[in-house]
């Protein structure tokens, strides 16, 4: 039985592994976003600043690893064999959260997660052993390190409230100070932002640096034998007010005879600072479990008594956490930021909620997003009545952004952000977390790091109009799944938990089954996502300003959907026949796919006309005319998929033999359709169009024929309405999808035969 523990701690070190790699992937979206939106510095040198930060941070992290000893519970009240079951329990739940957090692109609180995680095994081991010794449910507060929890649970709730508005407040001012033509301003208002930023960052890196280090807790004689961490938290105002001298000397001279962007500085700073804070404080969030385990084993292989009677009040003793295992963790964090492709995936979630002006939203608005917008505005308008009306301009001025002509399809070229945004977003975060740290309170660097970059968001005006209502939709996602996070980890923890209480060795030995098949489902699911979105061909928006160029666009566009629309409706057809639920699910989705993208264009439609040369205007009603046809198409594909679906979903009668013959005859016939359309496209070869076009009757009255023969079989011999329903949807939405193809090669044709296209395009 003593073997299981070996074992136990072997797998604990493997997931460990496996929870640093997941936990970066999360997590870099604490301390990359700032630099990769504001495109200050290169993504490369981005990548070794964070990386040392990381590496320094973890080495001084072992002060930190008492939150897995003895910060949630109270390690006296449990045996040897009952903190194992805990320890193994919180590892496969956390690994498995973090990796479906990262798989959505959702960024989540490890530390949040652990401490749940921690809770909810603890209280369900503690009510095993209530349920056990007859006790009575309030005598968990006995296991349980409540006071902890409480904490926690505030510092949620503190996080959220406290970075937004604070990180709203400081950007409104710096940009009514600075403006959007910041790097304009005199030196010496460059000098006083760089020496408030740089000299908050660098007490920032002190206080998260030093306190995880063997000399925190050393007394000093220089400092009147004060320890350091004492000195850095006692003296906060001095150092503070020593360093703002200091840095905003240092910041002139360097933008005086150097020329040194003072804010791409602050910027190479802050990212290192919050990469040492993220590998101090949160490494204790994917390692901290293993090595108590470890260090739970050892003492309990010295005692020589039994796992079931070892009391594991030797937990909530000062153990130190050997540097080499803090030096292996950082350089697999290190390894795992420079190539995890979830960890961009995850910071594109920010950025793009941060992102200045449009941007393709991932979220769809709700009622509160709504809400939130509508009374957001309305305070707005209230104050703006409140105030002068010079006031007001004066205001408006200061947050006029500066104009730069550019197509559509360039803004994304731009940096999501500018520096000075940038610039508060790191330097008010590492405030933050500072007074935080000074005062005992558990701030999560996911929340403060999040909510301080939405808070400047609002406060820049970056949620306009246009993209207000998608981006708060955003932001509740992303906090719903913070709480969400908490509530499943407290759940999830406690069932495993009481699944390996109960049976033991081979409880856990099919729950990493499980876990690592999970894993590797997702894996290789994400991998096999972003192979197909990659290989995809997607539609291009309009960017030609010139009637040749927008024609030239828009036959790629339409061989593409034609392409896909082929595809779409022989896979409706092929499901249907094999009724196949997997394969219509797909085909339902590459439809709403196809429609989404549609619509992409038609949202680009503003700046499409916008960028049209004065003698290519005509070549905006072309354009729209072929966006609505392609609506048209999309609409009809994503139709017929979600009928058949339904049907097959729903477990109806599949169609007859010779209604599946029929359809199939329609389907060679639409493909022959498709494939000659798409090669009049791709070779621009218009001529061909015509002769498709020659065919569009024969069409028509193939569908009508099925349509009588259906009527004819339903008053004879049909006897089931869904089939039928079904049936006549399928053939309807064909003859429409047909129409709209042929209005679509028709409208080709005739400015073929007109005027838009010029003659050496049909060589």
């Amino acid at each position: 039985m003593d073997t299981i523990y070996l074992v136990m701690l072997v797998a604990l070190g493997i997931l460990a592994v496996a929870d640093l790699v997941v936990g970066v992937s999360n997590d870099a979206v604490n301390f990359l976003n700032s630099a990769i939106g504001s495109k200050a510095i290169s993504f490369r040198t981005i990548m070794i600043v964070a990386s040392v930060g990381i590496a320094l941070g973890a080495i001084f992290s072992s002060g930190m690893m008492e939150v897995a000893r003895k910060g949630i519970f109270n390690p006296g009240e449990f045996y040897f064999n009952e903190i194992m079951f805990i320890f193994m329990a919180v590892m496969i739940t956390d690994i498995l959260l973090l990796d479906f957090f990262n798989t959505l692109g959702m960024p989540t609180s490890t530390t949040v997660s652990i401490v749940f995680e921690l809770l909810g095994a603890s209280v369900a081991m503690s009510l095993i052993k209530i349920g056990v010794d007859d006790g009575s449910f309030g005598d968990v507060i006995n296991y349980i390190n409540t006071s902890k929890a409480t904490e926690i649970i505030f510092g949620i709730l503190l996080s959220v409230v406290v970075a937004f508005s604070v990180g709203a407040a400081v950007q409104w001012v710096s940009r009514l100070l600075l403006s959007f033509d910041f790097e304009k301003k005199d030196r010496w208002i460059g000098a006083l932002f760089g020496g408030a930023a740089l000299s908050a960052m660098t007490y920032f890196i002190l206080l998260k640096g030093i306190q995880g280090t063997a000399f925190a807790e050393e007394s000093i004689a220089l400092l009147g034998n004060m320890t350091i961490k004492d000195f850095l938290e006692t003296q906060s105002i001095l150092l503070i007010s020593t360093n703002f001298i200091l840095w905003s000397a240092i910041s002139f001279l360097l933008m005086l005879f150097t020329k040194t962007n003072i804010y791409k500085l602050i910027i190479g700073v802050g990212t290192f600072a919050l990469a040492l804070a993220f590998a101090g404080n949160d490494l204790v969030n994917f390692i901290g479990v293993p090595i108590a385990a470890w260090q739970s084993y050892e003492a309990w292989q010295a005692s020589g008594i039994a796992a079931t009677e070892f009391n594991m009040g030797i937990l909530a003793e000062k153990v130190p956490t050997p540097t080499l295992l803090l030096f292996l963790s950082g350089i697999i964090m290190v390894a795992t930021l420079w190539l995890s492709k979830k960890a961009r995936y995850v910071s594109e979630t920010e950025i793009n909620l941060a992102r200045e002006g449009e941007a393709k939203e991932r979220f769809q608005p709700n009622f509160l997003s709504r809400s939130i917008v509508r009374i957001s505005i309305a305070i707005s308008e209230t104050s703006q009545a409140i105030l002068p009306n010079s006031l007001n301009q004066k205001l408006a001025k200061r947050f006029q952004k500066p104009v730069i002509t550019l197509a559509r399809d360039k803004t994304y070229e731009k940096p999501a952000f500018d520096m000075v945004r940038a610039s508060v977003n790191l330097m008010v975060a590492g405030i933050l977390i500072s007074i935080a740290t000074s005062y005992k309170l558990p701030l999560s660097t996911t929340y403060v790091t999040f909510m301080v970059a939405m808070g400047s968001s609002l406060a820049d005006k970056a949620w306009g109009a246009e993209s207000a209502v998608y981006r708060v939709a955003g932001v509740l996602n992303v906090i719903g799944g913070w709480f969400g996070t908490a509530i499943i980890a407290f759940v999830a923890s406690g069932v495993i938990l009481a699944l390996i209480s109960f049976g033991k060795g081979a409880a856990i030995a099919i729950l990493l089954f499980v876990a690592v098949l999970l894993l590797a489902r997702n894996y290789i699911s994400y991998n096999k996502k972003s192979k197909e979105i990659k290989a995809e061909d997607s539609l291009q928006k309009a960017e030609s300003s010139s009637i040749q160029g927008v024609i030239e666009e828009s036959a790629d566009n339409i061989s593409n959907v034609i392409k896909r629309s082929n595809k779409i409706y022989t896979n409706s057809i092929n499901g249907l026949a094999k009724h196949n639920l997997d394969l219509l699910k797909k085909n339902k989705k590459q439809g709403a796919k196809l429609s989404s993208e549609i619509e992409e264009l038609r949202d680009n439609i503003f700046y499409f006309i916008k960028n049209l040369d004065d003698a290519s205007v005509g070549a905006s009603n072309f354009y729209i005319n072929i966006l609505g046809l392609l609506t048209d198409i999309a609409q009809s594909l994503e139709y017929i998929g979600k009928v058949s679906h339904k049907h097959v979903n729903n477990n109806h009668k599949k169609l007859k033999y010779n209604q599946i013959k029929e359809l199939k005859e329609i389907d060679h016939k639409l493909d022959e359709i498709f494939r000659n359309t798409k090669k009049a496209f791709d070779e621009r070869s218009f001529e061909q169009i015509g002769k498709v076009l020659e065919r569009k009757q024969e069409l028509f009255d193939l569908v009508s024929q099925k349509i009588e023969k259906q009527v004819e079989r339903t008053r004879t011999e049909e006897s089931s309405p869904k089939n039928t329903t079904l049936y006549f949807s399928l053939l309807l939405e064909t003859k429409d999808l047909m129409k709209v193809i042929i209005d679509l090669l028709e409208t080709y044709y005739q400015e073929y035969d007109g005027t838009i296209i010029p003659a050496k395009i049909m060589e």
